[in-house]
Parts: C-alpha cells; structure tokens; sequence
C-alpha cells in the first residue's frame, strides 16, 4: 500500500513524504514555482519602482545640485580672488610707487641740505683763508718793522763797536736805502 500512494503523488517524493533529490528541478513543481517567481518579481519590482527608486533618484538629484552648487560657488570665488589678487597687485605698485617717490624726496631734501652745509662750509673757509692772510700780511708787516728796528739797532751797535759815533739819522737812511733795494 505504500507504494501506491507514492506513485499517485508522484515521483519527487519518496515513501516517508520527503523529496527526492533538489525540489527545484522536479518538473512536476514547475508551474508553482513559477508563479511564485512572477508573484516575488512582481513585488520587488513595485517596491524597487515605487520606493527605493525614487529615493535613490531624489539623493542622486540632490547630490548633483550640491556638486553643481559649489562648483558655481568655487567658480565665483575664484574670480573674487582674481579680483582680489588684481587689486592686491595695484595697491603693491601704488605702494612701490609712493616709496620710490618718497625716498626721491628725501634725496632731494639731503642733497639740499648737504650743498647748503658745503656753502656754508665753503664761505667759511673762505672768510677764514682770508683773516688768515690778512693776519699773515699784518705779521709780515710787523715782521719788517721789526727787522728795520733791529737792523737800525744792530748798525748803531756795529758802529759804536767800530769806534764811530752812530748818528740816528744816517742810521735810519742807510737801513733804509738798503731795504729799499
């Protein structure tokens, strides 16, 4: 009896009710199998289009703003910090300019300053040379009086020494005659 009741369910399932080999390639369950493939596909295919799609659309359209968005931002910092160097750049050679014009200035100034100082330096060596030789010229003068006096002097002494009497008068004329030339 056994055996008939296997036979009537057929050849997938063995005497004790248990399969027989893999279930999944037994022909007699195919046409369940199937419909239980459609019915899974179906479902994962109405929550995959309804729901996680979907989801994965709006983060991947979110996601390319954001990209798009700062590349815009990037773009327009960029062109800010081309401006800025551009100014940076203007402001550096005004600057340049400035100091340049400056120290210009200031060398001017100095060298105003240094001609003054050499004028003025120049005026008083020149106001010295000139006390100078006057002093030189009254010293000489004082210089040849003095030697007359001494020369006038002497030849009294020679003369009173050589047994003569020196007369001041022909004294002075012959020192005289005599440093006239």
């Amino acid at each position: 009896m056994a055996t008939d009741t296997t036979a009537a369910v057929g050849s997938c399932v063995d005497a004790g009710g248990s399969a027989i080999g893999m279930p999944q390639l037994c022909f007699e369950w195919f046409p369940n199998q199937i419909f239980w493939l459609v019915v899974t596909l179906v479902v994962i295919f109405l929550v995959l289009s309804r729901v996680a799609l979907p989801r994965i659309g709006a983060i991947l359209a979110e996601r390319q703003g954001t990209i798009t968005n700062d590349i815009a931002a990037a773009e327009d910092l960029k062109a800010r910090a081309a401006e800025a160097e551009k100014a940076y750049d203007k402001a550096l050679a005004d600057a340049r300019a400035e100091a340049q014009r400056i120290a210009a200035e200031t060398r001017a100034e100095i060298q105003a300053g240094l001609d003054d100082a050499i004028a003025k330096a120049d005026a008083e060596i020149a106001a010295k040379s000139a006390e100078s030789e006057k002093a030189i010229a009254e010293i000489r003068a004082g210089a040849l009086e003095s030697i007359e006096a001494v020369a006038k002097d002497t030849t009294g002494d020679i003369v009173t020494a050589l047994g003569g009497k020196a007369d001041a008068d022909a004294v002075t004329a012959a020192v005289d005659s005599r440093m006239k030339g």
